[in-house]
């Protein structure tokens, strides 16, 4: 069986942390910003994690189980 293939697009936009939560960009915050708050745009700039629903598909994508 060949060896399994990270996804390219996945593994420039999340990183896994040492205890193997998955964190990536925030959404909504790459355009239209002239309408959202100083504070908003401003906690944009820190990566979140991953919501639960969406781990185990990047986590896939990013060569996990």
């Amino acid at each position: 069986m060949p060896k399994m293939k990270t996804h390219s697009g996945a593994k420039k936009r999340f990183k896994r942390t040492a205890n193997g939560k998955l964190r990536g960009r925030r959404a909504y915050s790459s355009h239209i910003l002239e309408k959202k708050s100083q504070k908003r745009k401003r906690n944009m700039r820190n990566p979140v994690e991953i919501k639960p629903a969406d781990a185990p598909r990047v986590n896939r994508l990013l060569g996990g189980k």
